[in-house]
């Protein structure tokens, strides 16, 4: 993002709008998108044994559903248009609220639909994956991949953040400085 789109976020968390993203910065967004989040998130914690007792274990895909994209809205993996999305059945209505929120907000961000159930380990490491359990999906991973530090070098927008939180989902960038691509539900 540019210098000034970094100010206008800061100034909209909270934070002194100087476009420097540091520690004060980072604390102001995460307790402006906590603000947002329902007092009493649905969501478990990120330990395996929450996790699990919540969703199911890892790949296990009778906990699966494939929901819906709402009436209206378009949204595409690699340019193909995308009806379903196979998640987890505890998120399915909640994902579902936050894609028809994120067409209202910024529905470029759903033109780049990179996945959401996906069976497989954290990336650089052995446990599982919230895709692996179906609550988390990817957005616009070209500019906001792993790795990259959000917002000084990503592009996913505080907008579609916003979104998620509403819903008490978690944005990768926001929460872990990077991966802005995934959002997952967990608190």
């Amino acid at each position: 993002m540019t210098n000034e789109q970094i100010k206008a976020i800061q100034k909209k968390i909270g934070a002194i709008p100087d476009g420097f993203w540091g520690p004060k910065s980072i604390a102001a967004c995460q307790s402006y998108l906590r603000s947002l989040m329902p007092k009493d998130n649905p969501w478990p914690a990120t330990n395996q044994e929450a996790l699990t007792a919540f969703y199911g274990s890892a790949g296990d895909e009778s906990r699966l559903v494939s929901m819906p994209i709402p009436d209206g809205v378009t949204v595409k993996y690699e340019g193909d248009i995308v009806k379903r999305v196979r998640c987890n059945e505890r998120v399915a209505h909640s994902l579902s609220r936050v894609i028809k929120s994120l067409a209202d907000t910024c529905p470029h961000v759903l033109l780049d639909y990179n996945g959401c159930y996906n069976n497989r380990a954290m990336r650089g490491g052995s446990l599982p994956s919230l895709h692996a359990r179906g609550a988390a999906i990817d957005f616009m991973a070209g500019t906001n991949g792993n790795h990259t530090p959000w917002p000084v070098a990503s592009d996913m927008p505080l907008e579609a953040m916003e979104c998620f939180a509403r819903e008490g989902w978690k944005s990768a960038g926001a929460f872990w400085g990077r991966d802005s691509m995934h959002h997952e539900a967990t608190r």
